[in-house]
């Protein structure tokens, strides 16, 4: 049944808090003679509620001796009342279904009249009411057809799942929230994979006809009245499909022609008889279509369109006059409450499943909760939608009728009045200002002012040749897109205007808007969302490499509207937390893969963002991305092991871990990094798996780590994660992709290179079993705690850096990486200080001070070293932001220019370029003094 709010044990005369006022006093007179027991507040109620509606007048008398026991216990009575119909014979079931309904109709309308339940609790009764009723009404024609023998292959057992049919409730019936009069929209599907191929057209007629049957049982008026006036059409194309249709064919529907109201009425979606599993599956498989992977802001336009097209074929759009006002369709009406909640649950409803809620009160409150509403709104419009409510209940107790307009006479209105239990004038002045105030609150939202655009005063110099190719950009092909362009156009192009250098600006905004593969969500977004076309602006005119990868990655700017994307960064554990949460919600291994995707990029753009506006430095930016990284493998790496089990059983032993090498060991990495990882296994003896496709431990370990490499730098609808490097495993390309832990202990022992071990000094367990990645770690520190002799490691590494130069030259003067000076050779030099330090210190600062301490480096050395390796850092951290091909500082902007002058401390490019000259000459000068010679006939003879 439907969850209600659970209430106080008190006395239903205690709790009574108004009354009506009889409009017609001797109908009241009447009905409290029939009730001689009604004494007090209840008798006051029953006089009020009889004596404004004729309807219920009839009902007290009809069932006057259930009425006084029920109110001993109204919540009881309701529950009892709807629960005996799942006991009740087929053949006396309409009777005893309508028996029900005159029985909760007269037991609600007294507890919401007198205040006793509230809204939820009225609606929710009423809901579980039709629940029932739908139930016990389809398994009685179910159950006739199987007893016929017409629906194939089921039997009595299969009347409870109604032979695989569900039936969905859609719209206030989904919700838990029917109004009083309310019909029940419903849409019925079966699950055709109950059924033979052979037997489907058999098993659909069958259930059609149950379906039609069971409509009727509810809907047909009969001496005894009826249950629920019953809605069939919300199903697809439902002019040309019968009333009860396969679920694949409904998914088919859904997939290639649905359209956002649909989205909209699948939020309250409910299977509510029948096969309740079944239809829980379906409503899964939905859910990419209800709930879009990205903010979804197109669905404002759809919504506000609607909401025109309703107006303009009710005649609604005029402003509010009370008399003949439609409280639902009508300006400042209900359905103006639901289309604000379910078209923003509808935007960020596919990012964040806890605005998936079905209420309307609900809904509001999480919107609040989640920062997509103020408090203050949601507060209001929950106030209004349930005082709307009341009205309307009120509106249609009067003779039970399905309407939801106001009277139009009168004494229609001054009978509305005495049934709300107040005076005609404070109604009208409340009811105006509801309608008013909640007309105020949504209608902005869907219709905001679409002349916002500045006018701009500068002519960019190629503008005219420019912006005449846009029409032909694939983003702007469509009629919609181009639209919504038309209107954001104006302020795009004034910012632009005022931007350092507007033609590079609008040359960048070009490059953006060329690469874009398609515009509506995208200028949706901007369009709900003004503020991001700042955003896009300082993007484009800093970093147009950034900005040709956000025309293909535009999704990414979701995550600025989420609310705390200017916020402090959260660390590593958090970004595991967030991500394993992510993946929880996905079941398929594919989706999984795109989610990670999806959640990488944009934390990858967020690092990006901070680091152009000036909110993290390059040491911070160095850490954040590296955190990311190692947060993407840790998340993604069980469910990589468990979709491997799955096929293979679980790991040999106890598992494989990931060690990072290089930047990634370091935690120092740039936007288009490399992860290097070693994958290291322990089988313990083990030398099979025992799955149903059992491998020796070698193979499955190879395969493990294969497929993790495959998951990580495959490239899915989402593009691809990171690259991988495996070189710095032992034996390098020549060996095993995943090393046995025996043979990395004995490699490491006895045959490791001392470049190897300089490499050692940088790793860092990332991923996998807790104790192996300890045991790991131990080993590191044992091979580092007795490293060579000074002079050996210091000849060994005066050959590797020879060697270096040699195979390796700078790309250009700009090159922070390669060159005498520069990162890779400091980075030598402070993995060398930390293997003489004995202590294995990862980071390039600590490796620096270990080559003091060893006595190799002055402390006056260090110093220079690490001022040539910082501003070098920032260069490649700048320069891999801003340029996807080598930095030409002759070609960058002038918002480019100002951002690397920014990160690298310098006042212009020309000091910036005296101060590299200066800094990574004075650290080679440095390193060469302080290796010793190398012998090119002995280093070439080594490398043989």
């Amino acid at each position: 049944m439907h969850a209600r709010r659970i209430l106080p044990a008190m006395s239903f005369a205690n709790r009574i808090t108004r009354c009506p006022i009889p409009f017609e006093p001797d109908r009241g007179t009447d009905a409290l003679a029939l009730t001689p027991w009604a004494k007090g507040d209840v008798g006051r109620l029953i006089e009020g509620t009889a004596g404004c509606s004729p309807y219920l007048a009839g009902l007290i008398g009809k069932e006057t001796d259930w009425l006084q026991g029920a109110l001993d216990d109204a919540e009881g009575a309701a529950g009892a009342e709807i629960s005996r119909l799942d006991e009740i014979a087929p053949d006396v079931l309409p009777v005893e279904l309508r028996r029900a309904k005159r029985r909760i109709a007269l037991l609600t309308a007294l507890a919401d009249l007198g205040g006793v339940w509230p809204l939820e609790t009225v609606t929710g009764t009423l809901t579980d009411l039709a629940d029932t009723a739908c139930a016990t009404a389809l398994r009685a024609t179910v159950g006739t057809e199987i007893r016929r023998g017409k629906l194939p292959g089921q039997g009595e057992d299969d009347i409870a799942t109604a032979g695989g049919m569900t039936v969905l409730a859609m719209g206030k019936m989904g919700a838990g929230e029917l109004n009083y009069s309310s019909d029940i929209d419903l849409i019925c599907l079966f699950d055709e994979t109950r059924y033979e191929p052979d037997d489907f057209h058999d098993a659909r007629s069958s259930l059609v006809r149950a379906t039609r049957k069971m409509a009727a049982m509810l809907n047909d008026l009969t001496g005894d009245g009826y249950v629920f006036r019953t809605d069939l059409r919300l199903r697809p194309d439902p002019s040309v499909t019968p009333v009860c249709i396969a679920m694949e064919a409904a998914e088919r529907y859904y997939e290639s022609l649905g359209r956002t109201w649909e989205r909209a009425a699948y939020i309250k979606a409910r299977p509510c008889a029948g096969d309740i599993e079944a239809g829980n599956r379906f409503l899964e498989v939905l859910t990419p279509f209800v709930w879009r992977k990205h903010l979804d802001f197109a669905a404002i336009q759809d919504a506000h369109d609607m909401r025109l097209r309703i107006r303009e074929h009710k005649g609604l759009g005029r402003a509010v006059r009370l008399e003949d006002h439609n409280m639902k369709l009508g300006r400042g009406g209900i359905r103006e409450i639901e289309f604000f909640t379910q078209t923003r649950q509808i935007i960020a409803g596919g990012r964040d499943p806890d605005l998936r809620v079905r209420g309307t009160v609900p809904g509001l409150s999480v919107l609040s909760d989640k920062g997509w509403l103020p408090r203050d709104t949601s507060d209001k419009l929950a106030a209004h939608y349930r005082s709307h409510r009341e009205v309307e209940h009120r509106v249609q107790m009067i003779q039970d009728a399905q309407t939801h307009l106001l009277p139009s006479s009168a004494e229609g209105m001054s009978r509305l009045a005495a049934f709300m239990g107040m005076d005609e004038t404070t109604m009208r002045r409340e009811l105006t200002d509801r309608l008013a105030e909640v007309h105020e609150l949504t209608e902005g939202f869907f219709a905001p002012d679409s002349d916002r655009g500045e006018s701009y005063q500068t002519q960019f110099e190629n503008e005219a040749e420019i912006t005449a190719a846009w029409p032909r950009y694939p983003a702007l092909r469509s009629g919609r897109a181009m639209s919504i362009f038309k209107r954001l156009r104006p302020e795009i192009m004034a910012r632009l205007a005022k931007s350092g250098r507007p033609d590079e600006a609008l040359a960048a905004f070009d490059g953006f808007l060329k690469g874009l593969p398609a515009g509506v969500q995208l200028f949706s977004l901007f369009d709900a969302n003004p503020q991001l076309i700042d955003l896009l602006v300082d993007i484009v005119g800093t970093a147009p490499a950034l900005a040709r990868h956000l025309s293909r990655n535009s999704g990414v700017f979701d995550a600025v509207i989420g609310g705390d994307f200017f916020s402090v960064w959260p660390g590593k554990a958090a970004l595991v937390r967030e991500l394993r949460d992510h993946l929880a919600r996905e079941d398929d291994y594919e989706r999984k893969l795109d989610a990670t995707r999806r959640w990488g990029k944009e934390w990858h753009f967020r690092i990006g963002v901070h680091l152009l506006r000036g909110l993290s430095d390059a040491e911070e930016a160095a850490l954040q991305y590296a955190d990311l990284a190692e947060a993407s493998l840790s998340g993604l790496y069980p469910d990589v092991m468990a979709q491997f089990a799955a096929k293979h059983g679980d790991p040999p032993g106890r598992g494989a871990m990931v060690l990072g090498m290089g930047s990634m060991g370091a935690a120092r990495l740039h936007p288009t990094s490399d992860l290097d990882v070693i994958v290291i296994y322990d089988a313990d003896g083990v030398e099979n798996s025992d799955g149903r496709r059992p491998l020796n431990a070698r193979s499955y370990y190879a395969r493990l780590t294969q497929a993790l490499i495959t998951a990580v730098t495959a490239s899915t609808a989402e593009g691809r994660l990171y690259e991988m490097d495996m070189r710095l495993r032992p034996s390098g390309k020549q060996g095993p992709v995943a090393t046995s832990l025996d043979s990395f202990k004995a490699y490491q022992r006895e045959d490791a290179w001392i470049w190897e071990h300089l490499a050692l000094t940088r790793a860092r367990a990332l991923a996998g079993p807790a104790e192996l990645c300890q045991d790991v770690e131990a080993l590191r520190r044992e091979v580092l705690s007795t490293p060579p002799s000074q002079q050996v490691v210091l000849t060994e590494l005066a050959k590797m850096r020879a060697r270096i130069a040699s195979a390796k030259s700078k790309v250009s003067d700009w090159d922070a990486k390669i060159g005498a000076g520069r990162l890779q050779d400091i980075e030598l030099v402070s993995q060398a200080g930390a293997l003489l330090a004995g202590k294995g210190q990862r980071r390039v600062r600590e490796g620096l001070s270990g080559a003091a301490n060893s006595g190799w480096l002055t402390a006056k050395d260090v110093v220079t070293l690490r001022e040539a390796y910082a501003l070098c850092w920032s260069l490649q951290l700048a320069s891999r932001l801003l340029s996807e091909a080598p930095l030409d500082v002759d070609d960058l902007g002038a918002g480019a220019g100002t951002f690397l002058m920014r990160l690298t401390e310098a006042d212009t490019i020309a000091g910036l370029r005296d101060k590299l000259d200066t800094l990574t000459g004075a650290a080679a000068r440095i390193i060469d003094e302080a290796l010793p010679m190398v012998d090119e006939k002995e280093r070439r003879d080594d490398e043989g």
